[in-house]
């Protein structure tokens, strides 16, 4: 079964400027980043049969190319850290591309996605990072900015269950171009 997702790659040279960062904050899994993107549908764990079904559905998908900025950094987690992240700026463009594939994929029967969706790159998983620590880090590093840049496609990905960060494989890309 493979484990699919979609999303935005990023640049070599913004990956670069990403990569940067790296470092500085314990208990931190970092992200390679060869493997950095923007993830717009995580789709999880299907059999082929609906994998195909997706990547079909997926190809009627016309919208013209997304700018995508990024700007600033934060953490998610409930309590305790779990991940440290670049901030993707909001727009319309990428709110209605990832809607319309929350949508199609909707239709395929597949369960609606859960968490309000929050553009952003992840960095590092935080496996003992304390509060302090995350914060820290952030207070340190927290004016990042990025060029923009613009995303002329985007991917079906799929990834190695086991395993978080990566190495993810584009299975599928998809033109961005009305």
């Amino acid at each position: 079964m493979p484990r699919l997702f979609t999303g935005l790659e990023i640049p070599s040279q913004t990956a670069l400027m990403l990569s940067m960062l790296r470092g500085g904050l314990k208990g931190a899994r970092w992200i390679d980043p060869e493997n950095y993107h923007i993830t717009l549908r995580f789709i999880g764990d299907i059999d082929d049969r609906a994998a195909y079904e997706v990547a079909a559905a997926l190809d009627k998908i016309r919208r013209d190319p997304v700018e995508v900025r990024l700007n600033g950094l934060g953490s998610f987690g409930n309590g305790k850290p779990h991940a440290v992240w670049a901030r993707v700026e909001p727009t319309a463009q990428l709110a209605e591309l990832q809607a319309e594939q929350e949508r199609l994929i909707q239709r395929l029967n597949l369960p609606p996605e859960r968490r309000k969706y929050t553009p952003h790159v992840t960095l590092a998983r935080c496996k003992s990072s304390t509060n302090e620590e995350v914060a820290k880090w952030l207070s340190e590093r927290g004016d990042f900015q990025a060029e923009p840049f613009v995303a002329g496609r985007f991917v079906l990905f799929s990834a190695r269950s086991s395993i978080g960060g990566g190495p993810y494989l584009v299975e599928e890309a998809y033109p961005l171009a009305a």
